[in-house]
């Protein structure tokens, strides 16, 4: 979001700067291993980032002007349209299957879908899109210490260290600014 917003003139203070490398080196020792690749699907993480990193641009300019509910709505109905478009191109649908499913399939589009982008469209009002971003980028983080918490998996010193500075780094890039 940052780099992004330097192409739209957006002014970013080299405290959240730091910040955002913080939450990189956070983020490089909550998801990096020591047996580095590169692979398709981190391709399309990245494109999916880069995306993610528009969307967050996008509400940043549209939410002040406009309710949020009604954007959030918006956004649904078109990315609904253009998924169903896309669906009866590259798959087979079948009623059938998607009965059985109802209940997921509902889950994931009124909870997961609805409710979290509402939430984010309404949240994001008047924020620092960065700042927003880095926020946002704590579901790494918060998964690692849910798998931790409830699931008994084993954290380690890398991943901890990793959720420190993505913690560090929210902190950091909300303290206030020195008056002069």
């Amino acid at each position: 979001v940052p780099v992004l917003g330097i192409f739209l003139h957006k002014k970013i203070k080299w405290k959240v700067w730091m910040a955002v490398l913080l939450a990189l080196v956070g983020l490089y020792f909550l998801c990096i291993t020591e047996s580095f690749s590169i692979g398709k699907g981190d391709i399309l993480v990245f494109l999916c980032a880069l995306v993610f990193s528009v969307h967050i641009l996008v509400i940043d300019h549209f939410s002040p002007k406009v309710d949020g509910v009604k954007m959030s709505c918006i956004q649904f109905l078109v990315c609904g349209l253009l998924s169903g478009i896309a669906m009866l191109f590259a798959e087979q649908p079948q009623l059938s299957a998607v009965l059985l499913a109802w209940k997921p399939i509902a889950y994931a589009g009124i909870m997961s879908c609805g409710v979290g982008y509402t939430l984010q469209i309404v949240g994001q009002k008047g924020m620092d899109p960065t700042i927003a971003s880095l926020i946002l980028s704590l579901e790494s983080c918060i998964s690692v210490l849910a798998g931790w918490l409830l699931l008994g998996q084993t954290l380690s010193i890398r991943e901890g260290l990793g959720c420190v500075a993505m913690f560090a780094a929210i902190i950091l890039a909300q303290l206030p600014a020195k008056e002069s």
